[in-house]
């Protein structure tokens, strides 16, 4: 017969060491966060800050997190502020010719408030251009009525940036978007999934890049990334090389420079 296992009540009850210093360290984060608040605060980010597994100890860092959970917003936020901007006088994309290093560079979003020579100066966000205020938010909450002289970027601008140059790092949350299935066959999504442009960056530079600045950004955010198998991928990178061959065929062979 049998004889039952002794529970040991005692291991049961007392929380683990992590538990334990989880629970000291956002109590130390939660009190550092509330004496650096400043009187005006975002209320949406202050509930997202507290309640993360570890809470930030800065407002900036609450910041940040809020924006780095939640890149969809970000991107679309991003995108509206360029809108608000429009694009420069006398801008056109282009891009340098192609390397062995990087043999495409039209896969880099265009930034001309990044140049030099359409950079609006200290206090305007180097990638929408418009003015970036306290803990890099993108409106004046407090009233000061002058952005801040030493920011360069809008938080949301940050983690729109990230998706925008490396949106495979979005996979996960493009599986929990398309409910585990492939944007193209349909099929549920392997773990050999990959993030994939549904226009082409090449088909961008090809066909689009005479469209305003603002609308072109739309081809590096979430409404032209999907999550697709790898074998569909192959399929689909196929096909494009095969049009972009034939493209130049019949452009007379001169590449995308």
């Amino acid at each position: 017969m049998a004889t039952a296992c002794p529970i040991d009540r005692a291991a049961v009850t007392d929380p683990s060491p992590m538990s334990s210093w989880r629970e000291q360290r956002n109590e130390r984060s939660r009190l550092r966060l509330t004496k650096a608040l400043p009187p005006v605060f975002p209320a949406v980010v202050l509930r997202h800050a507290l309640a993360r597994p570890l809470v930030p100890p800065q407002p900036r860092l609450a910041v940040e997190s809020y924006w780095r959970t939640h890149p969809i917003r970000a991107d679309r936020l991003a995108r509206a502020l360029a809108v608000r901007s429009g694009t420069p006088k006398d801008w056109a994309w282009t891009v340098r010719t192609p390397s062995r290093a990087d043999p495409a560079p039209f896969r880099s979003p265009p930034a001309p408030y990044r140049d030099l020579a359409h950079a609006r100066g200290p206090g305007h966000c180097c990638v929408c251009g418009q003015p970036v205020y306290r803990l890099g938010w993108h409106r004046d909450l407090w009233g000061d009525g002058r952005p801040n002289a030493r920011a360069k970027w809008h938080a949301c601008c940050v983690a729109a940036w990230k998706t925008w140059v490396a949106p495979a790092a979005q996979i996960a949350l493009l599986r929990k978007v398309q409910r585990r299935r492939c944007a193209l066959t349909g099929a549920r999504l392997l773990r050999d999934a990959e993030v994939d442009h549904r226009v082409p960056l090449f088909a961008v530079w090809r066909d689009h890049r005479g469209r305003p600045w603002p609308e072109l950004l739309a081809f590096w955010g979430f409404s032209n990334l999907q999550a697709i198998n790898r074998a569909a991928h192959r399929t689909k990178c196929a096909a494009e090389a095969g049009e972009r061959a034939s493209s130049r065929t019949t452009a007379g062979g001169s590449p995308p420079t």
